[in-house]
């Protein structure tokens, strides 16, 4: 994988989004001189044209992110990704319609635009086609050998085993007098040479995957073979770089305070995420105010009850703060105490079932946001009873505390759910993976990646 601002991005995904950059440039340049010739005018140089080819690139390339083009599914699925870029090269063709008008028109011809839209959708699926019939789907898997036989190890064969993995395992090594789980695996006794076996099996990378390092560590080994260039990662490390998350089962204190990450030079990025948030809190109710106002009055019409509905959740530091949402719920929800959301749940209203899908019941939210009680991105602020239980069962939940909660996030988009303990683990580990490599472009992959949430009502509740 390609690390980018602290966040892993599998080396298939940047080639295919580098040569998707270059077809869509080389299409929308095509439409311009397919309308120019049309018109019998002279399309000029390409430089005199740069800013509108790279506009419409960008926003085609941000809306096929949002929609999840880039995602697994789509990366193992034709029908996947064709059904996915239609739907990206539509958006982006709405977004760069909507600016050009706001440009003041003659920037975006819509001509163009739809000559550049039927080229894009075949150059698109042209080169998926293309990069899977000559590269083939583990063209761009890293081989690892695995240190380990035991449990860690067989959950990263399962993990290898996955069709978006972006590793395959060549081969385990038992390194202690334990019985494997792996079966196959090949006792350390019976290699002479480990670090020639690494590079006869032409591994790129070696995982430490040992149930206890006490008295077992293999330094020696290790060290042999990391001065051969092969890459030497530990089994909590590997699976954060692999998965998005921090794996609660493996990790421990020592590991949270010396691996990377929890960077003290976010001072900056955060004032940049705080004037955003203004901004954006600022256009997004004055934009959707009408929304509000319209759904208030239907929730009224629809139940008895207020159109809002206030609850105390827990925020930055531990504080507690009030969210204001647009009421999905019947008035006597909680007639019996608090109690987790689940699918299907009885309790939601009519009404309430569409704006939770639609999310038109968190734009309210946005208030919180401006207020400064809460940002656009962030772990998810639950309700202080539920997390006086959560700190008790969940190692490290108190530190998802430390940054600001937000309506969406990492956990949102990667762990829709969460109407139990076992959901709620499965979220901190995104919601810790989220606070300890946080970077302005992490965000930016969550608030476009939200799209897709929306789109294809993936964890409405």
């Amino acid at each position: 994988m390609i690390r980018l601002f602290k966040h892993y991005i599998p080396h298939a995904v940047v080639l295919l989004g580098l040569i998707d950059m270059a077809l869509l440039l080389t299409v929308g340049d095509l439409g311009w001189r397919l309308r120019a010739a049309q018109i019998a005018m002279d399309p000029g140089p390409v430089a005199d044209r740069a800013w509108q080819l790279s506009g419409y690139c960008l926003v085609i390339l941000a809306a096929m992110i949002a929609v999840g083009v880039y995602g697994a599914d789509a990366l193992r699925s034709m029908r996947f990704a064709t059904a996915r870029i239609l739907v990206a090269i539509s958006l982006g063709i709405i977004a760069l319609t909507f600016l050009d008008f706001l440009l003041g028109g003659g920037n975006f011809w819509r001509s163009t635009l739809a000559y550049a839209m039927v080229g894009s959708v075949v150059a698109l699926v042209m080169n998926r086609l293309v990069i899977g019939g000559i590269l083939g789907v583990s063209a761009f898997r890293r081989r690892v050998l695995v240190l380990g036989a035991g449990h860690r190890a067989d959950r990263l064969r399962q993990l290898s085993d996955r069709p978006e993995s972006g590793f395959v395992v060549v081969g385990y090594v038992l390194m202690t007098d334990s019985k494997p789980v792996i079966e196959e695996a090949i006792a350390r006794s019976a290699i002479s040479n480990l670090t020639r076996y690494v590079e006869n099996l032409g591994a790129s990378e070696v995982v430490l995957a040992l149930e206890e390092r006490r008295n077992a560590l293999p330094l020696a080994d290790l060290l042999r073979i990391k001065t051969t260039g092969v890459h030497v990662n530990d089994f909590s490390s590997f699976i954060e770089r692999e998965t998005g998350r921090v794996d609660l089962d493996s990790v421990n204190p020592s590991w949270l305070i010396f691996s990377d990450g929890f960077s003290s030079g976010r001072a900056i990025s955060s004032a940049a995420k705080r004037v955003f948030d203004i901004a954006a809190s600022s256009l997004l109710l004055f934009l959707t105010l009408p929304i509000i106002a319209l759904f208030a009055l239907l929730v009224k019409i629809d139940s008895k009850g207020p159109a809002f509905f206030r609850q105390t959740r827990v925020g930055l530091f531990g504080q507690p703060f009030d969210v204001i949402k647009l009421r999905s719920m019947r008035t006597d929800a909680e007639a019996n105490g608090a109690q987790w959301a689940t699918k299907n749940d009885p309790r939601v209203t009519r009404l309430g079932r569409f704006i939770r899908k639609t999310r038109i019941d968190e734009l309210p939210q946005t208030w919180g946001v401006l207020k400064g009680e809460m940002s656009f991105v962030g772990p998810r602020p639950e309700r202080p009873e539920f997390v006086a239980d959560l700190e008790e069962q969940l190692p490290f939940y108190a530190e998802r505390h430390m940054v600001k909660p937000g309506i969406t996030g990492w956990a949102q988009i990667n762990y829709p759910y969460g109407a139990s303990i076992e959901d709620s683990r499965h979220k901190l580990e995104y919601d810790l993976y989220y606070a300890k490599n946080y970077t302005p472009f992490l965000d930016l992959l969550i608030l476009l990646q939200t799209l897709r949430v929306v789109l294809w009502h993936e964890g409405a509740r």
